[in-house]
Formats: structure tokens, sequence, C-alpha cells
């Protein structure tokens, strides 16, 4: 089974790119699954519904049903893994960058301990700007962490949690071609490597 995980900021393109990827190996004749957190089980919905409002209980009610979501897209890994030869989390790891920052990194190792992480990380890198506009042209709810400030915070701890290794960084504010030619160029190396 391949997988991979895709993770940045809201509104840098995760899913945009989740789903080049799955379109990339079905072409290939293979099963692919896209898992995008929150996701549409009642989990995922609650987290969804808590990130839609403001405060610091929403944010904590946000954080739990987001981890148990993620523990659930976990919990299915080794049935869908007969089912599907790709598999892609959208939002896993990084989630931990809107925890406070002198939190988030040893929140980001505990998790990368406690959960199996795959070799295939990608990071969807954008300017909170980009990502602010995006956003808004998506016409839905307003999150918590969608303003701009908040956007630009949490982009910074991202970038800080990516140094600890293993991310394949893809620069999303460049025209659509360039960012599907970096994510082509880590797909290729990843499938052309033995492991």
């Amino acid at each position: 089974m391949r997988w991979v995980v895709v993770d940045g900021i809201d509104g840098s393109g995760k899913s945009t790119l989740a789903f080049w990827i799955k379109d990339r190996y079905e072409r290939k004749g293979e099963n692919v699954l896209v898992r995008v957190h929150p996701s549409s089980s009642w989990i995922g919905r609650t987290a969804r519904r808590a990130l839609e409002g403001e405060g610091k209980v929403l944010h904590m009610i946000a954080t739990l049903f987001f981890i148990l979501d993620v523990l659930d897209s976990v919990r299915q890994l080794r049935r869908d893994s007969r089912r599907y030869q790709t598999i892609i989390f959208v939002r896993y790891l990084m989630a931990t960058a809107y925890l406070p920052k002198r939190l988030a990194p040893a929140g980001y190792d505990f998790f990368a301990k406690l959960l199996p992480v795959p070799k295939r990380l990608i990071l969807v890198d954008v300017d909170p700007a980009s990502a602010h506009r995006r956003i808004m042209e998506r016409q839905h709810t307003m999150e918590m962490f969608e303003d701009i400030d908040s956007l630009g915070r949490v982009r910074e701890k991202v970038l800080m949690l990516a140094e600890r290794g293993g991310w394949w960084i893809v620069d999303n504010t460049r025209a659509q071609e360039e960012t599907r030619q970096q994510l082509l160029q880590a797909l290729e190396e990843w499938d052309s490597s033995p492991t």
C-alpha cells in the first residue's frame, strides 16, 4: 500500500493536490482512497462545527474531535489497505501547529511517535494572503483559524515543524502547472525508490 499525507494551513490547496494524486494513480489502474480530516463522519462533523465557533472551549472540542477523527482513520487503515493500493490523508500531523507555539513541537513529536507515519509526506505551502483569498472564495462559514493573522501564525509553526524532517514542501503560490510539476517530482522520486 502507498500511503501519502498531504498537509498544510487552511486554504493552502491540500485537497486539490490530494485529488491530483488520486487522479494520477487511478489513471494507472489503482484503487485510491482520499480521507479528508475533519471527515464527514459524526466525529469529523462535530470537529468542524466546533471550528466554526469561537473561544477556548470550542477550540478544545475541535481539537479533541479532530484527534478522534484522525485516530478513526488510522484504525481503518489496515482494512482499507486491503481494498486500496493508495491511501491519501488530507491533514494529519501538522494539525499540531494549531496548538500554542510552545506546545506545537512537543505535540508533533508525541503524535509522530504514537501514530504511524508514512514516508510520503507533502506539505503544501502558501502565503497567508493567498490562503485567505482562497478561503473567502469558498463562501462557507469561516472557521476560527481562517483570518490572515491566524493563518500567518499557523504557517510559521507548520514550517518549523516541517524542519523535523521527511516533508516534501510544495509551493502552491506559483502557477498551477508549476505546482503540479513539484508534486509530480515528489511522486516520481518516491515511486522510483525501493521502499
